[in-house]
């Protein structure tokens, strides 16, 4: 059967999504690239924040327009939007055949051919969200094939005041290390030369498995992988990261000098109204350690404008926070109130065009960090990854180690050499434009 599959959302959808694939080329079923020859199409869905799920809906309703006098005879909704607002989709949405929720893929082949049986109505499978299912671990990458991400866990305890996460995802459960290492081995297998490890956060993996933090333990058995070049982490709350995995990125060649740290605001007042664990000075403590003890590491956070009762003087904290730290990288949010949070009830909810314009305000801040630590990089040699061309200029496409994919900048290097995506060469940054630099090959 010829089936067809949109993935919205975060990488961690993008993991499940590659599960689903999986079990479905496994029972014989052909994924295809155009929806118009699908009979089946699938939307995995996400809800993370309003934008999120406006649209996740509007992909259900275009994906369901397929169905009048075409080719697909079933719509399946899975994944975050489908498990949260399961009734919702059924009652507003006719013209979703299937319903699958985060846990649900083991489920969806069974689904599918009792989907195509069913003469009315919509069918769920929903699994409690405490629920794990064995992860698959032969899967292939839908990011391209030279990286690919590893869910080392799936939930989340942290019950932040503005997060729905724990009740459509569920509480923290780690994913076996030998389950992962076989993952990550099939992945390598296949191309795969940068692995990056993702969960709603990833310091806390292998506590509830293994009675302690077991990160530098799976960095460990990763890097044993012979083809394997890179592993990136993201995903590190700053009040769990310790020692033993400072010690573990400093010792273990593969793992890139990079962490990924969403801390959300600079200032108490705020961090203790979204229920955060960590003070503004625990975090500038933990920036400054992790610089000491890596010098060359490159920090990434993501922050949250507008969240409920901000004052113009807390905001004036958070842009103070970006400054002082100088973060290598860093994305903003505007709040996006989210029913059935604690931040939803609360009071002083900030306007819309407040949020926009403070998320406006702290981006241009650190462009003018990010340009200027750009040019501080002119003369320095790097390694770097190939992602692609740009064949009309002979120009490659590539990263560095301190460059996530698709939220981070890139190299852009002239050369003629025949170079295929996933490959590494050695450059000399030679300019900066902006977030990104430019590259000369070195013989």
């Amino acid at each position: 059967m010829d089936i067809f599959f949109m993935s919205l959302g975060c990488d961690k959808n993008l993991v499940d999504s590659e599960m689903m694939i999986a079990s479905l080329r496994k029972a014989g079923h052909r994924v295809v690239d155009d929806e118009s020859m699908a009979e089946v199409i699938i939307v995995n869905t996400c809800c993370f924040i309003g934008d999120a799920k406006e649209e996740s809906i509007n992909a259900l309703i275009e994906m369901g327009s397929y169905k009048d006098g075409g080719r697909c005879r079933l719509l399946v909704a899975a994944g975050c939007l489908a498990q949260r607002y399961h009734r919702e989709i059924e009652e507003e949405i006719p013209e979703v055949d299937v319903i699958i929720g985060t846990m649900g893929y083991e489920s969806l082949v069974r689904a599918i051919q009792e989907g195509l049986q069913k003469r009315e109505g919509t069918l769920s499978f929903l699994e409690s969200v405490d629920y794990l299912p064995e992860p698959l671990t032969d899967r292939d990458s839908m990011s391209g094939g030279y990286y690919a991400y590893l869910k080392i866990a799936e939930g989340c305890d942290k019950n932040c005041a503005y997060c729905v996460i724990p009740k459509v995802r569920g509480k923290y459960r780690s994913v076996s290390m030998d389950n992962l290492k076989e993952q990550a081995e099939n992945l390598v297998a296949k191309g795969a030369k940068e692995l990056i490890l993702v969960a709603q956060e990833t310091t806390l993996y292998g506590r509830d498995l293994y009675g302690e933090k077991s990160l530098p333990k799976l960095l460990e058995a990763l890097s044993e992988i012979e083809e394997l070049r890179w592993i990136r982490i993201l995903y590190c709350y700053p009040e769990e990261i310790t020692e033993d995995l400072i010690g573990a990125i400093k010792r273990l060649p593969k793992v890139c000098h990079y962490l990924d740290i969403p801390i959300q605001h600079g200032a108490d007042s705020v961090l203790r109204r979204m229920g955060r664990r960590t003070s503004r000075k625990e975090i500038s403590s933990m920036i400054g350690h992790l610089r000491e003890e890596i010098p060359d590491i490159a920090l990434r956070t993501t922050l949250i404008t507008g969240f409920p009762g901000e004052t113009a003087e807390e905001f004036e904290e958070l842009k103070d926070f970006v400054r002082e730290m100088e973060f290598d990288r860093l994305g903003v949010f505007t709040y996006s109130q989210e029913e059935d949070t604690a931040a939803a009830q609360m009071d002083g909810q900030v306007p819309e065009e407040v949020k926009e314009a403070r998320r406006e305000e702290i981006m241009a801040i650190q462009q003018e960090i990010a340009f200027r630590k750009s040019e501080d990089r002119i003369g320095d040699t790097l390694e770097v990854m190939v992602e692609g061309r740009v064949p009309e200029e002979g120009i490659m496409v590539a990263r560095t180690y301190m460059d996530a994919p698709d939220v981070d900048g890139f190299v852009f290097v002239e050369t003629d050499w025949n170079l295929m995506s996933g490959d590494f060469i050695t450059v000399r940054i030679a300019d900066a434009r902006g977030y990104d630099l430019l590259g000369e090959v070195l013989e």
